[in-house]
């Protein structure tokens, strides 16, 4: 058990897969080859997801593996300083952490490049996993950047099992990063091999247009995305708010209007909002009017992640949330 007694709690929420280090430019609107320097920001998808949801008030534990250098002792250090427990997280000697180069330029397209080789999160094995951290989950979340390679598909596919035969909730942020794949065609197929397994799934309009290779983002285009098993998929559509979709209703919530500034890591703030209010009252994934109220939420923490340069130095509190919701 951690020192914070995180994964003794009930309504745990587990993240697995990366945490790395982000260098963003000091100047907008340039590409990674003309910035003049970089500021150093902690990030990747689920560490990014499990920082907002404990900046919540949700209590969150984290799943995955690091560099045994300077950089993952410090991103395991920003983990437990944001209340995250790190009891999950294990040190490679032999891999150095991910550094993560990542920009907006000038035409509005981001920019990803990624030093790591081998890459240390994609080094967990099924045998490394914390049991008794899945076993405890409520809600299990990730993305698909841990589908990429052996042995860490192997892990992931298994944590995803022992969650769900506990109880839990499988939450799942693709966070496509096309510049770290093979191929599109690899990508596409590795994120929607466990699609049909998921409970609720978040996708951006990008995405959409991605993964059902149409260029409309309507209602039609994302129940192509449907599956038997899903209780919630939500498409985020920036400055233009969300859309949600249940068996039994779907409806779209507006954004908030901000001076945005670097959107990184506003999708994953999304997600975390909403499931640190989903992880204790799971209703709300059955009944609209909780859930708009949810979504709504999730939108304005999405949105003043995007105000800040950098991921989990950008995300909220509760009370900056809901001063932007209240107009404050």
């Amino acid at each position: 058990m951690a020192a914070n007694g995180v994964a003794s709690g009930k309504n745990l929420i587990v993240a697995l897969g990366e945490v790395v280090v982000d260098f963003i430019p000091t100047v907008s609107g340039v590409s990674l080859a003309e910035a003049p320097g970089f500021v150093k920001s902690p990030g990747g998808g689920p560490a990014n997801m499990a920082v907002a949801a404990a900046r919540l008030g949700a209590k969150v534990s984290f799943i995955g593996k690091l560099g045994d250098d300077m950089f993952g002792h410090m991103l395991l250090d920003m983990l437990e300083q944001n209340k995250v427990s790190g009891e999950g997280i294990l040190f490679d000697p032999e891999a150095r952490t991910a550094l993560s180069f990542v920009t907006l330029r000038a035409d509005g397209e981001r920019e990803f490049m990624i030093y790591c080789n081998p890459k240390t999160d994609l080094r967990l094995k099924p045998e490394e996993l914390n049991l008794d951290l899945l076993r405890s989950a409520k809600v299990l979340h990730y993305g698909s950047v841990s589908l990429m390679k052996e042995p860490c598909r192997w892990a992931h596919l298994k944590a995803m099992e022992v969650a769900k035969e506990s109880g839990a909730l499988l939450s799942y942020d693709p966070n496509l990063r096309l510049s770290i794949w093979p191929s599109p065609e690899e990508a596409r197929t590795r994120i929607l091999s466990i699609w049909d397994k998921t409970d609720i799934i978040k996708i951006s309009d990008d995405e959409l247009e991605f993964l059902t290779g149409s260029d409309k983002i309507d209602d039609e285009s994302a129940m192509k995305l449907w599956h038997p098993n899903l209780t919630l998929l939500l498409v985020t559509l920036g400055s233009k708010g969300s859309r949600y979709y249940t068996k039994n209703f779907r409806g779209t919530v507006d954004s908030y209007h901000v001076k945005s500034v670097d959107a990184t890591g506003a999708g994953d703030s999304f997600i975390g909002a909403l499931l640190s209010k989903v992880v204790h009252d799971p209703t709300i994934l059955e009944n609209e009017s909780k859930l708009r109220e949810v979504v709504k939420f999730a939108n304005a923490c999405g949105a003043i992640t995007t105000t800040k340069r950098g991921a989990i130095l950008a995300l909220p509190t509760e009370a900056e949330i809901l001063a932007l919701i209240n107009g404050a």
